[in-house]
């Protein structure tokens, strides 16, 4: 993966697009714990979608870097 894309005139780091995918994969995790009721088991909520989040962007980005 190159290190920096350019997007019309400027470079952008390339994980810039795997944060956005994994963003958008973060929203259907949230909705499918909303679901089913994962959060009324979590201590604090908005930490554990931090960590959570966190966690996904750190292996997707060691895979595909």
């Amino acid at each position: 993966m190159p290190r920096e894309i350019v997007l019309g005139d400027a470079l952008v780091p390339g994980l810039l697009f795997i944060f956005c995918l994994v963003l958008a994969c973060m929203w259907l995790i949230d909705k499918a714990a909303v679901k089913y009721g994962v959060y009324r088991y979590v201590w604090h909520p908005a930490l554990f979608r931090l960590s959570l989040f966190t966690a996904v962007f750190a292996l997707v980005g060691l895979m595909l870097c």
